[in-house]
């Protein structure tokens, strides 16, 4: 077996590696505003993760691997004609993304044995960032490109906080503070039913239409999602008007309308996170077998629809095995968390994530998730914050990044010695 060949099962087996993680660390903090206000199980938050993930993934997520694999590092360093290894630049480009993938990994996993719901998209940038400068020097790195995501990871938790607050301030007003809950709920409920709907197909089928066709009309898309949204709102004006509220206990029967509608808003999660973060996995290793592969370092091959498979399949059976953890400290610890609580802050991180993922910017799930758990925290009151938790996870955040840059540089001096 060549050297080349080892590298790529090396990266196949460090990208399902880093997915796990993601799975136990970033999807456990998606699900964990749903298992935390009940409106999910352990076990439903798993079935619901995987199909949504996967969708996201496969479908959604081509876009924005590529500004993970090209946009970060300047791949003319390591060009075989022109850069500066010569006929090895191609393969220790290899071995960075390797170090880059394991190193994120690594991270991930010590921050989930304490709990810590931190950046995958901090990790994996960080380490891919530490192993050019090793490799090549400051230059190696698009520093316009690095900023504007870095602006990204200060913007997301910021307009996820907004609109979480913002939203849990209309059910509050519109919903809990009135003198007939249930009343309002029949009224407003069906609304934003038909919101979630329209925006979570306005996403769907504009990008699996882009997959098959080069440019989708925007009326067609529009007009698919409105009227799924509208679907959606009668389907559910009709099933309110036929429950039974529980007599004498109306704030119940408002909680449990919105966990229904909060699974919605966990499977709009599910499929925005696959969409977004899929990349921080499968990045790297698409760039290791198209280099692998073709012996060159190409200007744009598509992701491979078994990459993005692999990485859903592994953050799946992350969030599986080891994300209660992380789903503990999102669900219960920065703020108590009900239906109509974890409904407001999934849709507000979720709305964020997804127009992230359309324009290609990979900005931090975990970010914009505790952000929009803040906000709704917030919008109670500071009292309702453990700060204490909320400190100890923007400390991490603060910490990821010179993490995962630190260790990849030593993983690729170690692997540069032995496969050159």
């Amino acid at each position: 077996m060549s050297a080349v060949t080892v590298i790529m099962v090396i990266a196949v087996v460090a990208a399902f590696y880093m997915a796990w993680n993601i799975g136990a660390n970033d999807v456990a903090n998606a699900m964990g505003t749903s298992v935390g206000s009940g409106a999910l199980t352990m076990m439903g938050a798993v079935v619901l993760a995987g199909i949504f993930e996967f969708a996201g993934a496969t479908l959604v997520g081509t876009h924005v691997s590529e500004t993970i694999r090209k946009g970060i590092v300047e791949v003319r360093f390591f060009q075989p004609e022109s850069g500066l290894f010569g006929e090895m630049g191609p393969r220790i480009l290899m071995l960075g993304m390797v170090s880059a993938l394991l190193s994120a990994g690594i991270w991930l996993q010590i921050a989930t044995m304490f709990g810590l719901p931190v950046s995958t998209t901090h990790s994996i940038v960080g380490a891919v960032i530490g192993f050019a400068v090793v490799a090549v020097g400051m230059e190696a790195v698009d520093w316009g490109t690095a900023g504007l995501i870095a602006v990204s990871w200060v913007l997301s938790p910021l307009f996820g906080g907004l609109l979480a607050a913002g939203m849990f301030l209309v059910v509050s007003r519109g919903v809990l503070r009135k003198d007939d809950p249930i009343a309002a709920t029949r009224l407003l409920g069906p609304y934003l039913v038909g919101l979630v709907i329209f925006m979570l197909v306005l996403s769907f089928v504009y990008k699996a239409l882009q997959s098959v066709l080069p440019d989708p009309p925007g009326w067609l898309v529009l007009l698919v999602a409105a009227a799924s949204g509208v679907l959606a709102y009668l389907f559910s004006w009709v099933a309110l008007r036929r429950s039974s509220p529980p007599p004498g206990r109306p704030l119940v029967y408002v909680e449990k309308v919105f966990g229904r509608i909060q699974v919605m808003t966990a499977a709009y999660v599910a499929f925005a996170h696959g969409a977004n973060d899929v990349a921080n996995a499968v990045g790297p290793l698409a760039a290791v077998i198209q280099v692998g592969t073709l012996g060159a370092l190409p200007e744009a091959v598509p992701v491979p629809t078994w990459i993005l498979a692999l990485g859903a399949v592994g953050i799946v059976i992350g969030l599986a095995t080891w994300g209660y953890k992380v789903i503990a400290t999102v669900g219960s610890k920065i703020t108590e968390l009900t239906p109509t609580r974890g409904f407001s802050a999934e849709f507000g991180a979720a709305t964020t994530v997804l127009v992230a993922s359309r324009l290609g910017m990979p900005i931090s799930t975990t970010h914009t998730l505790v952000g929009a758990v803040i906000g709704v925290g917030l919008a109670r009151g500071i009292g309702a914050l453990n700060m204490r938790i909320v400190g100890r996870i923007v400390n991490s955040w603060l910490v990821t990044l010179p993490a995962a840059a630190s260790f990849s540089a030593l993983l690729f001096i170690a692997l540069r010695a032995i496969f050159t």
